[in-house]
């Protein structure tokens, strides 16, 4: 299944610049499997040491949280839309 992952301004320069890649996977383990196999390194901006999402990434499917899914074990579908969005931090001080 072709799904559009979204690539943030930061992960950039392992994408080679590339802001928007197409994938073929089934679910979002899956995805950032095959993200790491195009863009080596990438998998440790995203995932800890246990494979688990990192606190400070969030990924949304079809704008969706996916930690309020089933977390990577979400599954996707042709034509799905994954942006990946790093945390932002900040307020006054």
């Amino acid at each position: 299944m072709s799904i559009t992952v979204r690539i943030p301004s930061p992960l950039r320069r392992i994408t080679k610049g590339e802001g928007e890649v197409n994938l073929q996977c089934e679910t979002l383990a899956q995805c950032i499997d095959g993200l790491e196999a195009r863009f080596p390194g990438i998998r440790e901006r995203l995932c800890d040491e246990e494979g688990e999402l990192r606190f400070f990434v969030n990924i949304y499917l079809n704008g969706e949280d996916i930690r309020f899914l089933n977390g990577l074990q979400t599954a996707v579908a042709s034509g799905d839309e994954v942006s990946i969005v790093p945390a932002v931090a900040g307020g006054n001080s």
